[in-house]
């Protein structure tokens, strides 16, 4: 397993999150992003900078993940294509995406997409809480536990 970040849009708290588990359980982690994002010295972290443009982040993460693979990322299309190619998606809140769960948030994303090009205000997500963060670092070592104990 490798972890792969959507790292344009990751909350910096969310990142730390993930170079602390990329040393302790030394799994490799991935900050794709269209701007230089700076990572600490870890044979683990690494980044991917690629051009602006849109999507441009998101299909290089597609491009290069694997089966079983994580993906960190807020963007629910990418997040679908992620489980269409047999990943794990996980979003900075700590909600995991899954075939059961997906299709409903796509469609829930695409309602609020056509609200507001109608002019409707519906506002942003509320930003990142205490609980969300430690949703997030739960949901991460449950994950990260389950393919060390299928792989170890």
């Amino acid at each position: 397993m490798k972890i792969w970040v959507d790292a344009d849009a990751c909350p910096v708290v969310i990142k730390e999150i993930l170079f602390r588990a990329a040393d302790r359980k030394k799994i490799q982690v991935t900050l794709v992003a269209n701007q230089y994002i700076k990572t600490p010295p870890s044979p683990y972290i690494n980044q991917i900078q690629v051009s602006s443009g849109f999507d441009v982040a998101d299909d290089e993460i597609v491009k290069r993940m694997q089966s079983g693979d994580l993906v960190i990322t807020g963007d629910i299309p990418l997040a679908a294509e992620v489980i269409e190619k047999e990943g794990i998606a996980l979003n900075p809140r700590g909600e995991l995406y899954t075939k059961d769960n997906i299709k409903e948030r796509l469609n829930i994303r695409d309602f609020m997409d056509t609200m507001r090009s109608s002019g409707i205000q519906t506002g942003g997500q509320a930003p990142l809480s205490q609980t969300d963060r430690q949703n997030f670092a739960n949901n991460l070592d449950k994950l990260l536990a389950q393919n060390f104990k299928a792989n170890g």
